[in-house]
């Protein structure tokens, strides 16, 4: 109880220092709003021209909108690892998506998750959405830390699942889809497309708590009405919601009511996807309401961002732009996110911030606004003295990325990427592929391409300097070769293996 009373005390004299927004009175509520595979520039804040997103535009003018905002992986569990524990993925040997895997495993049971820590402080905790972290046992979402759970353990799910009397599938009058694999192959098997997405959901059911539960509502819009249930359920405690939207990855699918506001887009995918993208503002909008209707708008803190960078497989439905490369990449498209956080009345609105911040920082910045504490502490970093106006530094100075053998670090301006190389004789294989556990990644005979760019000064990696800036290279490597040394292998070695090329280069991508 004292540590609590001391850590309050700490963050009230920490938000005194900016003296036009009041301590908190009580312990803030704190809502994470996740994305999923949401493109850099497909938001009306950071630049979309036919995405509208006026309630994502207006918690970013009501807050601050991060222009360099990170996430630890290019790719959805991994990322989702290092958000809720605060801590790098790698630490602890989530390093790949399970792709292909059975869900008896999960995330180590050693990790602490930030909603454990927050049941300890005292908060109500609730988790809707996408976990993608460890389905059976203790790797269940009620098991890591969340009182309530309404969503799916899977990866991906579908948006859109009806079938008329007599078991005849169907798509909903005015409704459109774009299909494809839940990771972006092509298909899901025989059958038409609305048969594939009833098989999709039969293996991957939504669930409350650990009881499957029929849910006949748009997906979005589900996860949205139970966010605005739990709001309404928990006004008078103290509670932190993980709200973790399947929008906008594949298969993407939109009712009537959100493709009606873009039919006059001919690009099918981008009509869809724009579609997809209203469904999340409108969530945004709904969650804020519901928090202004209860009169608890002020003692509650919301971050919003995306676990990556959107998907190269769904071609030109989604963009990145300005950025370069795409959700698998450790490209600035795959890792640099939107990323936005707002508490009315202690961050001062309409700030737009060019530090760098990443997803590590979510869960020390929860628990320091619960009086809460980290057992094995953070890679991030506590954000609130940083939105007040009481730090100026720049909260994360250096970043890292690994996945199998490839690495990244942004250190200052500085972004270096190395890169497996890709035989040749693979250049025919570009899909995905999955290699069975007790295949080790090795190092191609062609050794690793190696990328180096000024961010400040060509923030969409168009001009490679490594060849120019040797030292600058060799400094950066042995960053990385330091940082490795607290990481540990991987849980499993089966990991999708991919095919790109990068700057006319083959690599070989492990997401």
């Amino acid at each position: 109880m004292r540590k609590t009373l001391v850590a309050t005390a700490a963050l009230g004299l920490a938000l005194a220092a900016a003296p036009a927004y009041a301590a908190p009175a009580r312990k803030p509520n704190m809502i994470v709003i996740l994305a999923d595979d949401l493109g850099y520039g497909d938001t009306g804040a950071y630049g979309s021209r036919h995405v509208k997103t006026p309630n994502i535009d207006a918690l970013a003018a009501d807050g601050v909108r991060f222009t360099q905002g990170y996430v630890s992986h290019p790719v959805c569990a991994p990322s989702r690892a290092a958000l809720l524990t605060g801590r790098y993925q790698t630490r602890f040997g989530y390093e790949f998506n399970p792709v292909g895997r059975d869900r008896t495993g999960g995330v180590s049971l050693d990790e602490t998750f930030i909603g454990q820590a927050m049941q300890q402080a005292g908060y109500h905790t609730g988790m809707i959405g996408k976990w993608h972290l460890g389905e059976s046992g203790g790797y269940h979402p009620v098991a890591r830390g969340f009182d309530e759970y309404f969503g799916t353990t899977a990866g991906a799910n579908a948006f859109i699942v009806e079938t008329r009397p007599g078991d005849e599938f169907h798509t909903p009058p005015g409704a459109e889809a774009t299909y494809g694999t839940a990771e972006g192959g092509a298909g899901l098997g025989e059958g038409s497309e609305a048969e594939q997405m009833v098989r999709l959901r039969a293996r991957a059911p939504i669930k409350r708590g650990r009881e499957p539960v029929e849910v006949k509502d748009y997906l979005t819009d589900a996860f949205t009405e139970e966010a605005v249930r739990f709001i309404g359920a928990n006004k008078d405690r103290p509670f932190f919601l993980y709200l973790a939207h399947t929008t906008p990855h594949t298969p993407l699918q939109a009712p009537a009511k959100y493709i009606d506001r873009y039919r006059h887009i001919e690009n099918k995918g981008q009509r869809v996807y724009a579609a997809m993208v209203s469904s999340l503002d409108d969530s945004v909008g709904a969650v804020r309401a519901k928090l202004k209707a209860e009169g608890i708008e002020k003692d509650t803190v919301i971050v919003f961002l995306s676990d990556n960078g959107c998907a190269g497989y769904v071609g030109d439905a989604c963009t990145n732009a300005p950025l370069n490369g795409y959700k698998g990449m450790h490209m600035e498209g795959g890792v640099r996110v939107p990323f936005v956080m707002a508490w009315p009345g202690h961050i001062k609105p309409g700030q737009v911030d060019p530090r760098v911040v990443s997803s590590l920082d979510i869960a020390p910045t929860a628990a320091a606004l619960a009086g809460a504490k980290l057992p094995k502490g953070s890679d991030g970093v506590d954000l609130t003295p940083y939105v007040t106006g009481a730090k100026k530094d720049t909260p994360n100075p250096t970043l890292y990325w690994r996945s199998g053998l490839n690495y990244a670090i942004r250190d200052g301006d500085w972004k270096l990427w190395m890169v497996n190389r890709a035989d040749p004789s693979e250049a025919a294989s570009n899909a995905a592929r999955v290699t069975p556990d007790g295949v080790q990644a090795t190092l191609s005979p062609l050794g690793r391409f190696v990328m180096l760019y000024d961010l400040k000064a060509d923030p969409g990696e168009r001009t490679n300097l490594a060849n120019a800036r040797p030292e600058v290279v060799a400094r950066l490597q042995a960053k990385i070769e330091a940082w490795d040394k607290g990481n540990v292998p991987p849980q499993w070695t089966s990991m999708r293996q991919s095919v790109r090329r990068v700057e006319g280069e083959l690599v070989k991508l492990y997401p």
